[in-house]
């Protein structure tokens, strides 16, 4: 008897409010193939990440065919006909161009579990006016997931300028000295603005399942009107 080396949860969005994701990274095809294979048997859908463009056109044809996949991110939605609703609720800023894939990979998170996320892209320290001129259309919304590498100082600006739930997201954008964005996470972690809740670097998944606990906390907290 052959020992299956998966084991799925379909229970989690019961438990958390967010689906069932896969980490793609140090999975070979093969066992990229048994998962989906399971899953299709199940028939639920489920999140993919970390999964190179390489790695996804090694696997199976059909189940290719049934992931929308987006390779600058790198995850896929499979068995997936859920449309993100257009709340308004997170935003998602980021430091450098650089940052876009751990952006996407968050942005894409929510869209799986049905929340639709703003982007600012490249608006970081280095020219303060891009931060300042789209900095009330970022306020306006309840959650903000910070994005940057470097030294990560975006992340502590804006800690100190709006008064959002601001989860932040090191990356492993830099030159030598930002080793791999131990750097930004560093700094992030020593950040003065208080109240920032921070992810390990290039985590973005990481980042939409806290901003998701943060929208389901605030539903469970609403007094229900009376009937």
């Amino acid at each position: 008897m052959v020992e299956r080396e998966m084991t799925l949860d379909f229970q989690r969005t019961e438990r958390l409010g967010f689906g069932e994701a896969v980490f793609c990274s140090d999975k070979s095809p093969h066992q990229i193939n048994e998962i989906l294979r399971a899953v299709q048997d199940i028939g639920s859908p489920i999140l993919v990440t970390r999964l190179t463009e390489t790695k996804f056109r090694a696997i199976d044809a059909a189940y290719r065919d049934a992931m929308n996949y987006d390779p600058v991110s790198e995850t896929g939605f499979f068995q997936f006909a859920q449309t993100p609703r257009k709340s308004g609720r997170v935003a998602i800023v980021t430091a450098g161009t650089s940052d876009a894939r751990i952006a996407r990979e968050a942005s894409r998170t929510l869209a799986f579990n049905g929340e639709a996320a703003t982007l600012f892209f490249d608006v970081g320290v280095a020219g303060l006016w891009r931060l300042s001129s789209r900095l009330d259309e970022i306020k306006t919304h309840p959650i903000v997931i910070a994005v940057a590498g470097m030294d990560a100082a975006l992340i502590s600006v804006l800690g100190g300028l709006i008064p959002s739930t601001l989860i932040g997201v090191p990356t492993s954008t830099g030159y030598g000295a930002a080793r791999g964005g131990e750097t930004a996470l560093g700094a992030s972690l020593s950040s003065c603005a208080p109240g920032v809740t921070i992810c390990n670097i290039d985590n973005g998944y990481g980042a939409a399942c806290a901003a998701l606990r943060a929208l389901h906390s605030a539903v469970l907290l609403t007094p229900s009107k009376p009937g």
